[in-house]
């Protein structure tokens, strides 16, 4: 139940509505967006909420227990904070959505209604629809971890605890030319062998499309020239000479902890762990195994 300041009950229990809806929207890397479906500009709380997005949504859906609630909201892509290339590039992906009902005419009598973030955004044409999860669906995604030959780790984080900036595991070039939104051509980064940053990550981070990632497939050195292969087309051409940065790859196997990034102690997996075909297996008389030395060196 939402509890209203005597302003903003008095406001919204008057005879003429004067009620709008406002999203504050803040994208995971940090910038702030506002939109509502008002025809002008409110602004509180140090945000502008625009009006230029035609923003419509859906009845929300709150559940009794813990199952997630949904919403959607549907737009235009008439504004210039929302590009095509950004929707595709998964920058609004988890966005933090909060979602109030504001007084356009007086904008300190408004409640905040709900949380959510930014679910599946789907695009057709120069429209967009986004779902919006309640944030009950945190619940429902699996934690803790499981026992497996490979790392679970994310290479870099703190319980990799790899020096990504040492060793060549990353480093930052300029984009000479690009073939095609899955092939480019990268400076400015040499050193390390063919298929260093294969399975690794391509990461813009100058120009309007910072923050727009792919994953490396296959990298091959041409020269001065480092070839990129992506698993999947970039949403936007980087234009030549923008800035991007480059994450070797890591196929979480021991073997490549060891050899690669010299992480042995830091392998977040199990490799010696017997498999199924071991746990099923029986003693067998005179077999050469039974010696009484270690089954796994």
């Amino acid at each position: 139940m939402k509890t209203l300041s005597l302003q903003t009950a008095a406001r919204f229990a008057g005879a003429a509505t004067t009620r709008a809806t406002c999203w504050r929207i803040t994208r995971r890397d940090g910038k702030v967006f506002g939109f509502t479906d008002h025809d002008r500009e409110i602004a509180f709380d140090g945000a502008t909420f625009r009006p230029d997005l035609g923003f419509e949504t859906t009845a929300s859906t709150l559940e009794p227990d813990f199952a997630s609630g949904s919403a959607e909201v549907a737009g235009i892509l008439s504004s210039p904070e929302i590009s095509d290339g950004d929707l595709a590039g998964g920058l609004w992906d988890g966005a933090a959505v909060e979602v109030f009902a504001v007084d356009w005419q007086d904008p300190e009598a408004r409640v905040l209604m709900r949380r959510a973030e930014v679910g599946e955004v789907t695009r057709s044409g120069k429209a967009f629809r986004a779902e919006l999860r309640g944030l009950a669906h945190l619940f429902d995604q699996p934690r803790g971890r499981v026992f497996s030959h490979i790392c679970d780790a994310d290479l870099g984080d703190a319980r990799c605890r790899v020096d990504l900036y040492a060793g060549g595991f990353r480093a930052e070039g300029t984009v000479q030319s690009a073939i095609d939104g899955a092939a480019l051509n990268v400076a400015g980064i040499g050193g390390p062998e063919t298929d260093w940053f294969a399975g690794g990550r391509l990461e813009i981070v100058d120009g309007p499309h910072a923050g727009m990632t792919g994953e490396i497939v296959a990298d091959r050195l041409d020269g001065a020239v480092r070839v990129l292969a992506l698993l999947a087309p970039l949403a936007v051409l980087p234009a030549p000479g923008s800035a991007v940065r480059l994450t070797a790859g890591c196929d979480k196997r021991f073997a490549t902890c060891t050899g690669k990034f010299f992480n042995t102690e830091n392998f977040q997996g199990f490799p010696h762990m017997p498999g199924a075909d071991f746990a099923l297996a029986y003693p067998s008389r005179g077999a050469a195994e039974n010696d009484g030395g270690p089954l796994v060196d």
